[in-house]
This record gives structure tokens, sequence and C-alpha cells, in this order.
């Protein structure tokens, strides 16, 4: 079981948003626990603190940096903590890793010797340190794109208060891992950037810290962070309610309030209401991450740009960019996944050149064999049209990227067929919509789209991306 599986699952099952901090901090420890072995009180208030949660909360966060000031026996409990947790409820590491150099040998120590479920990890060295911590397909990573620190305020609100830092952090974050890879933490007492966030990540799990503040609002909290499903936020257990010696029943109370509150925000906005200023989270494409990830990486410009049709657009998809990006390519082919998985087909087949890659790693995922039709036949060797395997009478389905004419798709299904291969399907990541659906299917074609334009533009639009006048540029196209 993954990491966010198990999460959601004791989410469920406790009906519970609330994580614990386990943190041996001397000074946050109750009087009652104070001895001349301060290691022994430590552990017998950790142990305190586990046992009246567990059945309460989703998650439990030990901050690695508690334990080695400790020193030797400050690990030594970690160790002892560790163990103590029910192995149902998953471990978030908050270590705030963020050295290059050791990150491949300190994921194997979080993940393999002490059995973490995930880790909290600084952005700042970028995708080359995360992807040490995401060989391990089970676990998970949150990157630290924002904290309440006053003194961090001038860094994280650079370049302006319109576009900071912390938003540019979760967009270039968001393509290094998948939601089921990696979530956010986020640390303010401010709702407004809670929203922005959220905005931003629509499907990502957010761990906020540092909510407790005098005067902080937990309706706030909750209407900017929860997901369209009322979920995908976890709440931390406020630092002091761990000394008291009625941790049970406080903590049950505070589950309570925010089951009440979460309830009420669902009930309110089930007609729509803006759950935060001009963001509708109820109305969000189901592949909107996906969409806005797109755009953040470049795969969709702005200006006048010739297609090979010859048409002038003022827009332009690059999709060749997804290949450098690899969760964003894992999240295409998901989705391409998801068409695929209800045809009938014996092969696949891609178009050249920019769908082959695509055809590739379908064939890989669902154990499919592939074909291709040469762009062009080579005057040497065979002279083949058709690259790879097949049997005359196999029935293909034919993947390509976009669909603008229909011209290339349509050539390559075209030469499929004169070497006796049946083609039904056509398959393709994003439709111009300019009528050549209704044009393959009066060549006896049954096209299939990931996205339509329209779709995207929409998406950017509501996201707030794109501004009126390229929303309007689209749509007179």
């Amino acid at each position: 079981m993954n990491f966010f599986d198990k999460l959601n699952q004791n989410i469920l099952q406790n009906q519970s948003l609330l994580f614990v901090g386990l943190d041996p901090n001397p000074e946050m420890m109750p009087t009652r626990y104070q001895s001349e072995d301060i290691i022994a009180g430590l552990w017998e208030w950790l142990q305190f603190i586990i046992s009246e949660t567990s059945d309460f909360v989703c998650a439990y966060k030990p901050t690695l940096g508690f334990y080695e000031a400790l020193g030797i026996p400050g690990l030594e409990l970690l160790h002892k903590t560790l163990a103590a947790i029910p192995s149902h409820i998953p471990i978030i590491l908050d270590a705030k890793h963020s050295d290059l150099n050791t990150s491949n040998i300190f994921a194997r120590t979080v993940f393999t010797e002490w059995q973490s479920d995930a880790i909290t990890l600084s952005p700042y060295t970028g995708q080359d340190h995360v992807v040490p911590f995401l060989v391990y397909p089970d676990k998970a990573v949150f990157i630290l794109c924002c904290t309440s620190n006053p003194g961090a305020e001038a860094l994280q609100q650079y370049p302006t208060k319109e576009s900071p830092l912390y938003l540019q952090i979760v967009k270039e974050s968001k393509n290094w891992g998948t939601p089921e890879q990696l979530g956010l933490e986020v640390g303010t007492t401010n709702s407004e950037v809670l929203a922005g966030i959220r905005a931003v990540a629509p499907e990502r799990i957010i761990m906020v810290r540092s909510i407790w503040a005098e005067g902080s609002n937990l309706r706030q909290i909750l209407e900017a962070g929860l997901n369209t499903n009322g979920d995908g936020l976890l709440i931390p257990v406020p630092q002091d309610m761990l000394g008291s010696p009625q941790l049970s029943e406080q903590i049950q109370s505070l589950r309570a309030e925010i089951n009440q509150i979460k309830t009420e925000i669902i009930h309110e906005n089930s007609t729509c209401s803006v759950w935060f200023s001009d963001v509708c989270l109820l109305n969000q494409h189901p592949q909107q991450d996906l969409i806005l990830q797109l755009y953040d990486i470049g795969c969709i410009m702005f200006g006048n740009f010739v297609q090979a049709s010859g048409a002038v657009f003022p827009y332009y998809i690059d999709l060749r960019k997804i290949i450098s990006n690899p969760q964003v390519f894992n999240q295409v082919l998901t989705a391409y996944e998801e068409i695929l998985k209800n045809l009938n087909f014996d092969r696949l087949a891609g178009i050249p050149y920019g769908s082959l890659p695509t055809a590739t790693g379908l064939a890989l995922r669902l154990n499919c064999p592939m074909i291709f039709p040469r762009k062009e036949v080579k005057a040497h060797g065979t002279r083949k049209v058709i690259e790879g395997n097949f049997h005359p009478g196999e029935i293909v389905v034919v993947v390509d990227d976009i669909l603008i004419s229909g011209k290339s798709v349509m050539e390559g299904a075209e030469k499929l067929e004169s070497a006796g291969l049946n083609v039904n399907d056509i398959v393709v990541f994003i439709d111009h919509e300019q009528g050549v659906k209704d044009r393959l299917q009066q060549n006896g074609y049954c096209s299939h789209a990931v996205l339509t334009i329209s779709e995207i533009t929409n998406t950017l639009y509501q996201a707030a991306r794109i501004n009126d006048e390229q929303f309007l540029a689209f749509n007179e196209n």
C-alpha cells in the first residue's frame, strides 16, 4: 500500500484530518514527566501521546531535529518512537532535508531502515535532490514551499506579492512527482496564502503548519485548503494540547470541530459557491492538475503561430517537452490509458514522430505489442512501410498527440490498412476542435481525445493562468 492510500485509509477510519508532531522538546515537556533522566521522561511523554491519539489522528510527524539535538540517545529515542507507532498509521519524518550529496543514502535510511512512509524536503536543491526519494514506489515526499516565520517574508514574497517565490516553488515542484508521490508543506496563519497555493495545486495533499497562532481562524483555513472532496488537507494538533493530561478528550473535541466545519463548508458549496476569491473548485476539470502543469512547463504558448496545416493560431501546443518531465509524462500516459482500457485492439501504433515516445510508454504499461508506420520509406534495407511485427487482420489502435487537420493521423492509418491491418479507433491527447472528429468518422474512424482545446482554455482561465484577452483569442479562433 502506498503512502497516500495508507493516509486516506486512516483519514476514513479515524474520521480525522489531524496529525500529531512527536517532538521530544524538553522545553515543552510537562512537569509530570520531568526527572534527572531527560530521555526517560521524554520517552514516557511520547508513549502517552501515541496511546492517547492513535484512534483519532491520520498520521504522526516526528521532527528529526529534536531527536538529533539530543545526540546519540536522541537517535535511539527516535528508533523507539517509530517502533511504538501502530503500523497502520503513516509516519511523516519532518527532516527538511536539503543536502543533495547525502540524498541517496538518507532516502535509504529513512525508508528502508526507519520504515518511515514520507519525508519533508527543502526545495532549493531542485528535482535532483527529490528524485532519490521518489524511487521508493510506496513512499512520498512533502515539499516545503512556505513558512510562517516573519523573517522569511522578504524572501518568500519576492519579487512581488502577486507573483511570490513560494507559488513558483509550488508550480515547479508539481513537475517533480505525481499527486500520489508528492505533497506540499505550508506553514502559514494567512488563509489567503493557503488559498493561493490550493488554486495552483488543486490535487495535492497539503500539510499545514503554524495555523494555531493567536487570532487565526480555523474555518478560513479549512475553506482555503480543502479540495473539492472536502479533504486533501492535514491539520496539526496544537503543540500545547500535547501536554494536557486530558489529551484524548481534547483531541476528540478538536476533531469534532473540524469535521463539523468541513461538513458545513461542503454543504454551503454544494451549489458551487466560491470557496475563495476567483476560484470555484467544484467546477474544476478532472484533469485540471495536468492542464496547469502543461502550462507551467511551457507546453502551451501564446502569440501568432503557423501550424503544420498552414493555419495561424493565437497559441501553440508543444507536447514534445513532456518527455523531459517524467512526472508530467507519467500523468499523460495515465490519461491515455483510461481511454485505451475500454477499447478492443491487438497492437498499438504511434504516428511519427511526436507520438512515438507516448506509444512506447503505453506499450510498456499495457504489455501490448507496438508498431508504427514510417513517415518516409527508406530507399535501402527492407524498405518497410510498417516497422515492427504484425499479422494481417489484426486490430490496431492508433495513438497520436494532437488533432488539428487530421492529415498525418489519417495518412498513418491508411498505411497500416494497406498492410492488411484494421484501424477502428484513433486516440489523441488534444483535439483542437476544428471539425476533424467528424471528418475521421466519415472515413470510418472513431476518435477519442484526452482533452479538447476548449477544456484547456476554460481551465486556464478559471485558474487565472490566462487573462481575458488571451481567453478571448482562444475562443475567437
